[in-house]
């Protein structure tokens, strides 16, 4: 899986390109009414009800902005908000904290939708032993933060790209010829290239399920777009010998139903890219 210094690199890239995207070669609004040496105070002001996610993203902006500027948090990550909370104060240069603020609520906004999505399912899930997954479903070049908004949330994180997991889905089966020639040649592939990668192996019935039991070498079988009934016809065929994750179009009504299955993990692409974002307002004081 990504190394936690990967991840960072990550944000700092997602940063970075915020800045250039948004600032460019300057504020000129802020440049041409604010004197540069105004300092002042704003807050950042919870207009909804939900799970805060971004606060310490909303830090590292800051710093990377104006490593002078003062934050004085409130409230944490992860933590229960309501409509008239208070996250934090910042605090300096006004030109500094007028450059940050549309990041700053853009990446909040969004990171707290998500993190309040999946906790609701996690919720759901209370008294299973199953755990709610992400997926790639994420926009693009906004993957970390959605990713860490989920982890806040409660979730958990499933493969971050494409070169952290070995992931055989229905068309790369297809594609190299089969279940079993595809286990194979991915176990090769490894082999050759000194990699220690997770096999993830999509079922799409029962049959595929028994053929990918033939194989050793599976970390999780993907028990794609199946009702409850071969759910539970699969999970016990699979009797533990690998780990199970359930996926496709599974939401709020059928969560709970696929967990009493016995799942080990159940993916769900609506906690990225399905939600709206929490009201957010950063107010000077």
């Amino acid at each position: 899986m990504i190394t936690n210094a990967q991840f960072k690199n990550e944000v700092q890239i997602i940063i970075e390109n915020a800045v250039r995207e948004d600032v460019g070669k300057g504020d000129y609004s802020s440049l041409a009414c604010i004197p540069s040496n105004a300092h002042g105070k704003a807050k950042l002001l919870i207009k909804d009800n939900g799970i805060i996610a971004g606060i310490s993203f909303a830090k590292q902006v800051f710093n990377f902005i104006d490593s002078n500027l003062v934050i004085q948090t409130l409230i944490n990550d992860g933590d229960h908000v309501k409509f008239g909370d208070i996250a934090f104060f910042v605090e300096g240069s006004k030109q500094s904290i007028l450059k940050a603020e549309r990041i700053i609520l853009n990446a909040m906004q969004r990171m707290s939708a998500i993190a309040t999505k999946t906790n609701s399912y996690v919720e759901i899930l209370k008294g299973t032993n199953t755990k709610i997954l992400d997926t790639r479903k994420t926009t693009p070049g906004f993957r970390a933060l959605e990713k860490w908004a989920v982890a806040i949330g409660g979730g958990v994180n499933h493969r971050f790209a494409l070169y952290d997991m070995i992931m055989l889905k229905d068309n790369h089966i297809d594609f190299a010829g089969g279940i079993t020639k595809a286990i194979k040649m991915s176990k090769n592939y490894l082999k050759e290239h000194q990699l220690d990668l997770p096999i993830v192996v999509e079922a799409r019935d029962l049959e595929e399920i028994s053929e990918i039991l033939e194989n050793d070498g599976v970390h999780r079988i993907l028990i794609d777009n199946f009702n409850y009934t071969d759910t539970q016809k699969a999970i016990e065929l699979i009797g533990g010998l690998c780990l199970t994750e359930s996926s496709g179009g599974i939401d709020e009504v059928t969560l709970r139903h696929y967990a009493e299955c016995g799942v080990d993990y159940i993916s769900s692409g609506a906690l990225t890219h399905s939600v709206s974002n929490m009201d957010l307002s950063l107010k000077a004081l």
